[in-house]
């Protein structure tokens, strides 16, 4: 189910991922179009622009010809002078009207050709009108020279007015295109504006719908943390009440043990002499039974006092530990001829009475598991090593690697799980001594530490543990690695 959820919200991210990536890519598409047809709209009105210069500049050229038609016609009749005046006046903006027009026409070769014909139509007009100034009124060639006039004039009317038709023309056909382009690219904006809308309302859908989502899921998340709060404080007081229960009958069983032991001890001195074989051994299975079980409690003690016994961190040297421990095992350590190899250790932060259970544990299962006819080795080793090195420690945190070494009998690895509970052993009670609990104490004082502990091994071939211990617990309790962090997968 959970799985299920957790795909239905990727799906649901991407899902609004795309929609937002649509939408961009609309409203840039959009802002592009609309650029485009800005530039383009403007274009075409440019466009418009200029076929209304074209024609005015023919219509200003009309209308000075037309001015030195008239005025030498006035000089003609009355051969006043002042009658020049516009002659002389069209005579000087001609020029330059002509080259306006030579500017605006050069991108169109219909008008280039016209323009000229229209130049030398201009050219031919302007000496027929030169010619009358110099001819009488009674002159017979002056009616020749009218008659000329007026056809070089209505020639050149008919040349303008067709080339003033051609560029209305061209008019038309760029406002059609002016308004064809306005009108598309309104409808395309109106179309994207649309899409984009409705893609926006879809994600808002979709964002509502993952909100509520999301909303729903933290509900039930802090329903299940309050449930799970719950059932972690009913957990753990019952811990504390077995452990309680555990301490307290551990030293409850401890007095009739002793009694059995002193009341066996003393039936043995006083009446051992009247006892026959079978006595005695029966009397020395009691004594025997009666000290491991007297073990088993101390050990359940200890086991028990690493949750129930709160004791605050304090620097702890590992040398000092470890060779305290060699001190009390040296008598065993010279009768087995064991090969000592022990590293300088480092100082932690720990609890000592805890690091003395831990490495008492491990040095006795080294000397314990020994094979016969071959000299034993114990080798304890340490590196510094960073967090990241092992699955469920904390990246960044500086962590000391501690390697206890033996050359004994070893175990497949696939029983490592197996070694670290209670009452777990994999040999039986007459092959090796002890109780079943060290591994278990060994495994409980590493969680306490917030380490990590494993071993390597194969029969025959000796066993390595490996523990790693933090250098500092100076770290808030939402840093801390859960239980879960301290599991010890098999091979």
């Amino acid at each position: 189910m959970q799985k299920m959820n957790v795909i239905g919200s990727l799906l649901m991210n991407r899902r609004i991922a795309m929609g937002f990536i649509v939408a961009m890519v609309l409203i840039g598409s959009g802002f592009t179009i609309s650029f485009y047809s800005y530039i383009r709209y403007g274009d075409d009105t440019k466009q418009v622009r200029h076929t209304y210069e074209v024609i005015q500049v023919l219509n200003n050229i009309l209308s000075l010809v037309k001015d030195v038609e008239t005025s030498s016609r006035g000089y003609t009749i009355t051969n006043d002078v002042t009658y020049l005046e516009p002659y002389r006046a069209a005579l000087r903006l001609l020029p330059s009207e002509i080259n306006k027009l030579r500017n605006l026409t050069n991108d169109n070769r219909v008008q280039i050709r016209r323009r000229f014909l229209l130049e030398k139509l201009i050219k031919d007009k302007l000496a027929i009108t030169k010619s009358r100034l110099t001819t009488k009124l009674l002159d017979p060639k002056s009616l020749v020279i009218n008659k000329e006039s007026k056809h070089r004039m209505d020639l050149l009317r008919t040349h303008v007015a067709l080339m003033v038709e051609t560029e209305q023309t061209l008019m038309d056909v760029r406002n059609r295109q002016a308004d064809r382009s306005f009108r598309n690219t309104l409808i395309i904006i109106a179309a994207l504006s649309l899409l984009t809308f409705l893609t926006l309302v879809v994600l808002y859908r979709l964002l509502e719908q993952e909100l509520a989502h999301r909303q729903q899921t933290e509900d039930q998340l802090r329903a299940y943390d309050t449930q799970l709060r719950g059932q972690i404080r009913q957990l753990e007081a019952s811990n504390e009440e077995l452990e309680r229960f555990a301490f307290v009958a551990s030293h409850d069983l401890q007095e009739p043990l002793r009694k059995i032991q002193s009341f066996a001890n003393l039936i043995t001195d006083r009446y051992g002499n009247l006892f026959d074989p079978d006595s005695m051994l029966f009397m020395g299975k009691i004594s025997n039974s009666a000290e491991r079980m007297s073990k088993l409690i101390k050990d359940l003690l200890n086991f028990s006092r690493i949750s129930s016994h709160r004791e605050n961190f304090e620097p702890v040297s590992l040398s000092d530990i470890v060779q305290r421990i060699l001190d009390d095992q040296e008598l065993r350590i010279k009768g087995l001829d064991v090969q000592l190899e022990v590293s300088s250790l480092p100082v932690i932060e720990g609890i000592a009475s805890q690091m003395d259970h831990l490495f008492n544990n491990l040095i006795s299962n080294a000397l314990k598991f020994v094979r016969p006819d071959v000299q034993p080795l114990l080798r304890i080793d340490v590196q510094a090593i960073d967090g990241e090195s092992y699955a469920g420690l904390i990246p960044g945190r500086n962590y000391f690697e501690i390697t206890i070494e033996d050359n004994g009998i070893g175990f497949e690895e696939k029983y490592l799980d197996h070694i670290f509970k209670v009452f777990q052993r994999l040999h039986g009670k007459s092959a090796f001594e002890g109780t079943g609990i060290g591994l278990a104490i060994c495994k409980r004082v590493v969680m306490y530490h917030h380490g990590y502990i494993t071993a390597r091994s194969q029969p025959n071939e000796g066993t390595t543990f490996v523990v790693v211990l933090p250098e500092s617990q100076s770290q808030q309790q939402y840093d801390r690695p859960t239980s879960e962090t301290y599991s010890y997968p098999a091979g």
